[in-house]
């Protein structure tokens, strides 16, 4: 059984439905290094972008509410299906500040495109049309395609992300989009962007990237204002199984061993 651990109080929680959010933990930790962070990876039922929106949206209440109990201030989902899925959910019934991961990549790529984005995710995000409602709610002229890339998830968590097979599916699944002449790029998964190396190869200097891990960051910068204390703060990662998987995985995404880290139920 895991080490029960002190966490950190006004923390901002980080939630995804395993280890893609991570990315998203690098940027914010980044932007606001001062700043202790929880991160809550439910491994126990991943996949998301394959469930339906009502078990998704169940499940991230169910992770939202544990985050809560530990007194966060803010609670990020750093997961594009969930997202999709529950972030209306979450704004609704959270009494805390709650940011996506969809809205800042989607106002991101409107502000670098010349008209037509391009846009890779896990199926649930693409299915939702998430990312082109988003885009269009802030330019109805923009033309978004959007391209499911399942397989970069694992490519990503084996380690994968700079070989010639990784490189072999990027050129499958980024081709269609290529083709049609996409100028901007979104990064709908929060695995991409381990893989942004090898895509930005696939799709050459002529279209721009969008990581939503990033703009994610911005925008809990923007939310947060200028960064307060000093000093190293203590980070903590919940999982709800697999913490050995996790933990390899956390440290090649992260690149340093987490030591903070909890098996929890919620």
């Amino acid at each position: 059984m895991a080490r029960e651990i002190s966490r950190p109080t006004s923390a901002i929680g980080i939630f995804d439905s395993g280890v893609g959010g991570l990315t998203v933990f690098r940027e914010i930790a980044r932007a606001l290094p001062h700043h202790p962070l929880i991160y809550l990876g439910d491994s126990a039922r991943v996949p998301y972008g394959t469930k339906s929106p009502q078990t998704v949206t169940r499940y991230t209440l169910e992770a939202a509410n544990h985050l809560m109990q530990l007194g966060i201030k803010m609670l990020v989902v750093a997961c594009n299906t969930a997202t999709a899925a529950a972030l209306p959910a979450l704004i609704e019934k959270l009494s805390i500040p709650v940011i996506g991961v969809v809205e800042p990549g989607a106002r991101a790529a409107v502000e670098r495109t010349r008209g037509r984005i391009g846009v890779i995710a896990t199926e649930g995000t693409v299915k939702s049309r998430a990312y082109t409602n988003a885009i269009r709610r802030i330019d109805a002229k923009v033309e978004v395609i959007e391209t499911p890339a399942p397989l970069f998830v694992p490519l990503a968590e084996e380690g994968w992300a700079n070989t010639h097979v990784a490189r072999e599916v990027a050129e499958i699944y980024l081709e269609p989009l290529i083709d049609s002449g996409i100028d901007t790029l979104v990064l709908g998964c929060t695995h991409y962007p381990i893989l942004r190396g090898t895509i930005e190869k696939v799709v050459g200097d002529g279209v721009q990237i969008v990581d939503s891990a990033e703009t994610t960051a911005l925008s809990v910068k923007k939310a947060l204002g200028e960064s307060s204390g000093k000093g190293e703060p203590e980070h903590h990662f919940l999982v709800t199984d697999a913490e050995e998987r996790f933990r390899r995985i956390a440290a090649e995404f992260l690149d340093h061993e987490i030591v903070n880290m909890e098996l929890v139920t919620i």
